[in-house]
């Protein structure tokens, strides 16, 4: 079976819409959403919405820090994160606001774990950045691979036997075997708001029969996405990274 996976989405409904039409195109039978699903975009309701239909029919989803961050004034953000928050919050109604609300940290399925930021203290939204913070998240969990999100730039970790812990950045469409000599960690790019400098949106999929991972890269309107941000009023820079991917 096909897992799809998706982290960051935030409030990007042309990319959200480019990706889940990619993978049903390749089959993808099962959904895991890791979070960030507002903030910075200009459809968060839609957004909301379409990933509760999924949830629906037995998607799984964890909370990100800027959904987090809808009921918490005091949320550390930057400054145009927070605009973008406080804007937000204005656009969901209360239904929205009850999905946040019940949305786990973490979920667990098998000997996979998936979250927002990381396995060490997910409530603190740390990131993981490399090597050492990768074997914190490593060290945290007894999961055999951990999936999240947070940074916006794909990268795949593993940890050998002796505890050494290796780094690579995935090629977009190549399947990855996640072998069984070694623990994994998978940080998904951004759907929404890539920061590679690849403005494409990114997403994953899981071939849990073979354990294989295959990261992707979908091109997408990113045009009509960024004017849309700025017709919001949204802070301009938000707009420009979906179009420079950084």
């Amino acid at each position: 079976m096909l897992t799809a996976l998706f982290a960051d989405i935030h409030a990007n409904r042309e990319a959200f819409s480019a990706c889940l039409a990619h993978v049903a195109a390749l089959d993808a039978k099962q959904y895991v959403f890791l979070g960030d699903y507002v903030g910075y975009g200009a459809d968060p309701g839609w957004t909301l919405d379409t990933v509760m239909t999924y949830v629906a029919a037995g998607a799984l989803a964890v909370l990100g820090n800027h959904d987090a961050a809808v009921f918490d004034a005091t949320a550390d953000l930057n400054d145009s994160a927070r605009a973008a928050i406080a804007w937000t919050r204005g656009q969901l109604n209360e239904r929205q606001r009850n999905f946040l609300r019940g949305l786990p940290l973490t979920v667990e399925r098998g000997d996979r774990l998936f979250v927002h930021a990381s396995a060490w203290q997910p409530a603190h939204w740390d990131y993981v950045t490399g090597p050492a913070t990768a074997l914190r998240s490593f060290n945290a969990t007894q999961h055999r691979t951990t999936f999240c999100g947070h940074v916006h730039v794909p990268e795949l970790y593993h940890l050998s036997a002796n505890a050494k812990v290796g780094t690579f950045a995935p090629v977009p469409g190549a399947a990855i075997p996640l072998g069984p000599q070694r623990r994994w960690l998978a940080v998904l790019g951004s759907v929404g708001q890539p920061r590679d400098g690849v403005p494409a949106a990114s997403c994953a999929l899981l071939d849990e029969k073979h354990n294989v991972l295959t990261f992707l890269r979908v091109p997408y309107d990113a045009r009509t996405a960024a004017e849309k941000v700025r017709t919001a009023g949204l802070p301009e820079v938000l707009s420009l990274r979906l179009l420079n991917g950084r």
